[in-house]
């Protein structure tokens, strides 16, 4: 009887715990369902598809999150720019596309690419821009003679040795800016470097084009881009008049969530900016506005931001430092033009750029032909070899470890360093470049195959 009586107290007492356990599981089960978005598929990785613009492939621990916020920005980028949707009335016009997400490449916003408005059409702008290019004449007279002159005759003949998919297009034609987004977005790139110059003001053959910007940053929200300036060599250009710029810039489009920002190391949110041919410009000029101390400086003002300098020679290197830039890009698409593009000093660049708490952003490209408006340039030709030029760069920027890494280009069709698609075509006495024998779209395929091989790799540098 005593066995017994043990033995039924010991099988309620088993009971009520059995069933205690169940009613916790349950409940726990219930409060992750809370949690969990309900469009989340089986094997997500639980809480990334809380927002679009949160998702990404890898998941690294809690503890390696204070490298990753340094190593890769994304993450704080979209955040920050929930928090701009929130607190800014400014909404993108353009609805973003539910299915996008599934249908394309996740962004990475490690890879910046620079890219180009300022083509034109005589349906859009009435006359052809850019497309009908000059030919520019060698600085040495006697080698000038040589060469052919005059300018282009669109559409058929253009300014440029490979020839779009889209045609002679223009920059203003939406369907055109669509295709690009869709384009940028399957190669798995992230951040758009546009090329800028001040409202009014264009490049010698161009138009200007700053009242596109506000269709561009739609565009990009559509397909979950983020935009940063390239600010170009406009004339009069010094400290004064990029104090006014960068504030016009951040003033006007900074609350759109499209425009893109960076976590420092030091955990601020700041803008990019690209500044091309910064050298032109002496190093004490560009610390009136890039030091705490200058004159017309723009730390710890709400303008402050990252500002990216183009290292050409070597001895850039000590002026971009003397200047207060936040770090460099080498931006030309031709290894061994400059000691800057010359994969060989990659290394010793980033090890500079290290210990003087520079960022550093080598740029990568697929090739390089600008005969087409410089027909003496020959010798700066380097040919794509199907493809294999363009791994080889960046395979050569990822040995170095980079914070950032910047692509060359998107769409500069006068120096042949596009990723866009192009087709064959052949027309009179001019038969363009192909990318044969690959699609119209491999360079946009090697892109996004080396954008997840750099995430994968980013991994293993945290570890």
């Amino acid at each position: 009887i005593l066995n017994y009586d043990i033995m039924a107290r010991f099988r309620r007492r088993t009971c009520i715990i059995l069933l205690l356990f169940i009613l916790f599981i349950c409940s726990i089960m219930m409060a992750l369902k809370t949690l969990r978005p309900d469009r989340a598929g089986f094997g997500d990785p639980f809480g990334l598809g809380l927002l679009p613009e949160l998702q990404q492939r890898t998941v690294l621990l809690d503890s390696k999150q204070n490298s990753l916020n340094r190593v890769q920005g994304d993450p704080v980028t979209r955040v920050s720019n929930l928090h701009s949707v929130a607190v800014n009335t400014m909404k993108a016009s353009v609805p973003p596309v539910n299915k996008l997400e599934e249908e394309l490449s996740s962004p990475n916003y490690n890879f910046h690419i620079f890219y180009y408005t300022w083509y034109g059409n005589p349906q859009f702008d009435g006359k052809y821009i850019h497309w009908n290019h000059p030919l520019l004449p060698h600085w040495d007279p006697k080698i000038a003679n040589n060469y052919p002159k005059g300018r282009h005759n669109p559409p058929e003949d253009i300014g440029a040795n490979f020839y779009p998919e889209l045609g002679s297009y223009s920059s203003k034609d939406r369907t055109v800016i669509e295709a690009h987004m869709k384009q940028m977005r399957s190669a798995s790139t992230g951040v758009i470097v546009l090329s800028w110059y001040p409202p009014g003001m264009a490049d010698e053959n161009g138009e200007p084009t700053d009242d596109l910007v506000p269709v561009i940053l739609d565009y990009a929200h559509k397909y979950n881009l983020k935009v940063e300036f390239h600010i170009e060599p406009y004339k009069d250009r010094d400290d004064r008049s990029m104090y006014h710029n960068v504030k016009y810039i951040i003033d006007k489009y900074g609350s759109h969530p499209a425009f893109y920002r960076h976590k420092t190391s030091t955990g601020r949110l700041l803008p990019m900016f690209y500044v091309y041919d910064s050298y032109v410009t002496i190093p004490e000029i560009w610390a009136n506005l890039l030091t705490v101390s200058g004159s017309q400086s723009i730390r710890n003002t709400p303008y402050d931001a990252l500002f990216i300098a183009l290292l050409v020679e070597e001895r850039h290197k000590h002026d971009i430092h003397r200047s207060g830039f936040d770090g460099m890009y080498t931006y030309f698409a031709t290894n061994g033009f400059s000691y800057g593009s010359s994969h060989h000093n990659w290394a010793s660049l980033k090890a500079f750029c290290d210990s003087n708490n520079l960022m550093f952003i080598p740029s990568v490209g697929p090739g390089y032909i600008d005969t087409s408006i410089r027909p003496w340039n020959n010798h700066n030709t380097r040919n794509r070899v199907n493809g294999k030029y363009y791994e080889t760069a960046f395979s050569a920027a990822l040995l170095v470890r980079p914070e950032i890494i910047s692509i060359t280009s998107f769409n500069e069709w006068h120096e042949g360093t596009q990723i866009e698609k192009a087709v064959p075509k052949r027309t009179g006495q001019v038969v363009y470049l192909d990318y044969k024998p690959h699609k119209p779209n491999v360079y946009l395929e090697l892109t996004q195959k080396w954008s997840e091989k750099y995430r994968k790799e980013q991994e293993q540098w945290l570890m």
